[in-house]
C-alpha cells in the first residue's frame, strides 16, 4: 500500500512539473536557474527553428524563451494553449505579437538597459572602423598591397574628433552614444519623438541639441540610428533622407536593419554621395551571400553582434530566467512589456 501511494505522489509530481522551451542554447548560468525549477528543452541546432518547430517544442510549455529570430505571431501563439510567458533574449521584440499575446493573458518581457553601453560600445566601434577605413587597411596589410613604409595619401579617412554626430533616438542606447561623442569633443544633434527627464539630463550634460530629423541629416558628418522598429520607423531613413545628408558623411545602424531603405542605401554608398556606412542589422538577417552590399570597401558590415559581449549576454541570460520564473509563479516579472495583460 505504500508503495501504491510513493506511486501516486510521484505521478501527481512528474504531472505538475512546468515546462520550458528555449529557442536557442543560452548561456549556462540562465539554463541552471531555470532547469532547477522546470523541465526545459533548448533547441539544439544553430540554425533558429521554423513556426512549425516551435509549436511542435512549446506545445505543452508555460514558458517560452525567444530571440529576434523566431516569429512568435498570432498563429503560433494561438497554438500554445498553457503558455503563461514569452521571454524575449533582446531589448527588442518587434518580432512578437505582443497585441495577441495580451489578449490571450500571456505576459510578455524583455532584457532592457542590460545591453546599453555594450551597443553603444559597438556603434562606436563602427563609427571608427568606417570613418578611419580600419577594416581596409587591415585588408591592406594582409593582402600584401603594403610595400612603402609610408604614403601622404594612403587610405585617407575622416576625423572623428570636432565632427557633428546626429543621434536618431534618444533613448538608453542613443544616450550612451552622446556621452562617449563628448569625449571626441563633438557637436551633438539629436533627434527623438519623446523628451524626458533622462534626455534632458543627457541633453544638459553633453551640450547636445535637439533638433527635427532632416536638420540633422543635413548637418551632421555622421549619423547614428538608436530608434525600435515600429510601422513609424520602417524605412524611416530612405532615398529622400539618405539625399539629405552631407556628401562624404557616414551612417551607422545598430537598431533595426528595416529602419533603413536598403536599396537606397547602397545606392548612396555607390555612388560616393556617402562616405561610408557601418551596420550591424540588415533587412534581411543574415545577410544574402549575393548581396550588393558585399561588393562595397567603403562599408564595415557585422552580424548582428551588438549585445555580444560575455558580461551582457550572461545577464540577459539570467535576466530571461528571472522573468519566466516569476511569471510562471504568478508573480509580476521586473521586465514586463505588456504590464496591462495582469
Amino acid at each position: 500500500m505504500v508503495g501504491f501511494k510513493s506511486f501516486i505522489c510521484e505521478s501527481i509530481a512528474s504531472a505538475m512539473i512546468q515546462k520550458v522551451f528555449v529557442t536557442r542554447k543560452i548561456p549556462q548560468e540562465g539554463l541552471d536557474m531555470l532547469t532547477e525549477r522546470f523541465e526545459v528543452s533548448v533547441w539544439p541546432l544553430e540554425h533558429p527553428p521554423s513556426k512549425e518547430d516551435i509549436v511542435e517544442n512549446a506545445q505543452n510549455c508555460e514558458g517560452l524563451i525567444t530571440l529576434l529570430s523566431d516569429p512568435i505571431d498570432a498563429e503560433v501563439i494561438g497554438q500554445l494553449p498553457n503558455l503563461k510567458v514569452i521571454a524575449q533574449y533582446a531589448v527588442g521584440y518587434d518580432n512578437i505579437d505582443v497585441k495577441e499575446a495580451t489578449r490571450r493573458g500571456i505576459i510578455v518581457t524583455n532584457t532592457p538597459g542590460v545591453l546599453t553601453e555594450t551597443t553603444a560600445d559597438l556603434a562606436w566601434s563602427l563609427i571608427m572602423s568606417t570613418t578611419r577605413r580600419i577594416v581596409e587597411a587591415d585588408k591592406y596589410v594582409r593582402g600584401g598591397k603594403w610595400n612603402v613604409a609610408w604614403g601622404p595619401e594612403l587610405l585617407l579617412g575622416s576625423d572623428i574628433h570636432g565632427a557633428t554626430i546626429g543621434i536618431v533616438g534618444m533613448g538608453r542606447i542613443g544616450q550612451a552614444v552622446a556621452k562617449r561623442a563628448q569625449g571626441f569633443n563633438m557637436r551633438i544633434l539629436f533627434h527623438s519623438r519623446s523628451h524626458n527627464e533622462d534626455i534632458a539630463a543627457v541633453e544638459k550634460l553633453v551640450d547636445a541639441q535637439s533638433t527635427s530629423l532632416d536638420t540633422l541629416l543635413s548637418e551632421s558628418d555622421i549619423v547614428s540610428i538608436h530608434v525600435p522598429l515600429t510601422p513609424e520607423t520602417l524605412h524611416l531613413i530612405g532615398e529622400k533622407e539618405l539625399g539629405m545628408m552631407k556628401k562624404g558623411s557616414f551612417l551607422v545602424n545598430t537598431s533595426r536593419g528595416q529602419v533603413v531603405d536598403q536599396d537606397a542605401l547602397f545606392s548612396a554608398l555607390y555612388s560616393g554621395h556617402l562616405g561610408g556606412a557601418g551596420l550591424d542589422v540588415f533587412r534581411e538577417e543574415p545577410i544574402p551571400k549575393d548581396s550588393p552590399l558585399l561588393k562595397l570597401s567603403n562599408v564595415v558590415l557585422v552580424p548582428h553582434i551588438g549585445s555580444a559581449s560575455k558580461t551582457a549576454r550572461t545577464t540577459m541570460a539570467t535576466m530571461c530566467a528571472e522573468n519566466v520564473i516569476t511569471a510562471i509563479k504568478g508573480e509580476r516579472p521586473p521586465n514586463i512589456v505588456n504590464p496591462e495583460v495582469l
